[in-house]
């Protein structure tokens, strides 16, 4: 029987430091396929776009880069006039998300965020990414959802961009709200995403409550369970910094994912269960 082929997505690359080097070195011990990259983050400059880039100067591409689009606080925009923000940033994720779900956004000012973002990638990496999502799931947001489109459309049309509907039974649905949200938001983000003319990944997984005393190990397999050929597992790997904690509060659980992907469970499972990470084209 052929392997199931399989993408395995590090967000947040840009985050910071510690962030960017643990990403990098499970690229290169070929335990990531992909990486989603926040160039609106502070700490993603010339030099850590250089230091990604690098690990595809051989023949071989070792991994699929794409655009992490960042459109929640902390972070900052990159657009003139960006409306709305809260002391200088963003807004936090669940405000977005009210107002998205009440259409208080103006599409065109997210428009031209998103345009900004994809812009300063194209600068960085010399091309436009292999894909596109966003932080936070901010893709799949009503109003959002509609520029996010309209944009990659016109921008990156070849790039695919991240739906995050799963395909596992029923009774493994509702024991996740997190997931059961991104479900529904992606029931509405999949046929726009097509009618464009748009790729979307056929199934996604990831999510879980990032508790302090959650057990990455034990949670990644079911990750896998109904995964179909092309699936996306989306993950967050990386070793805290100063610049992390100062941004973010998913920290010690980035190391625990880390640590699972290099050890040597993390592929002896993919084979096991008839797993393998697909190659970057």
């Amino acid at each position: 029987m052929s392997e199931c082929r399989i993408w395995l997505c590090a967000d947040d690359y840009g985050i910071s430091p510690g962030v960017n080097t643990g990403i990098r070195d499970l690229i290169v011990r070929g335990r990531l396929n992909a990486t989603s990259v926040m160039v609106a983050a502070p700490s993603f400059d010339k030099s850590e776009a250089a230091a990604l880039a690098m690990l595809n100067a051989g023949s071989d591409r070792r991994v699929a880069v794409g655009l992490h689009v960042t459109l929640t606080g902390p972070f900052k925009p990159l657009s003139h006039g960006f409306r709305p923000l809260r002391d200088g940033v963003f807004l936090p994720v669940d405000d977005l998300l009210k107002r998205a779900l009440l259409w208080r956004l103006d599409r065109d000012v997210y428009a031209l965020e998103i345009a900004t973002q994809i812009k300063l990638f194209v600068e960085r990496f010399g091309r436009a990414p292999d894909f596109i999502d966003g932080h936070q799931h901010v893709q799949l947001f009503p109003v959002i959802r509609d520029a996010f489109i309209d944009v990659v459309r016109q921008a990156a049309p070849e790039a695919w961009v991240r739906q995050c509907g799963r395909v596992v039974p029923l009774n493994r649905r509702l024991g996740d709200r997190k997931a059961l949200v991104l479900d529904w938001l992606s029931r509405k983000f999949r046929p726009r995403a097509e009618a464009a003319g748009l790729r979307t990944n056929p199934a996604f997984a990831g999510t879980y409550d990032f508790k302090p005393d959650a057990d990455f190990a034990a949670l990644f397999p079911r990750f896998l369970d109904s995964l179909p050929d092309g699936g996306l597992v989306m993950c967050h790997p990386g070793l805290v910094d100063a610049e992390l904690v100062r941004l973010d509060p998913l920290t010690d659980l980035r190391e625990h994912e880390y640590a699972y992907f290099g050890s040597p469970a993390f592929p002896a499972l993919l084979a096991q269960q008839g797993y393998a990470l697909a190659a970057p084209q």
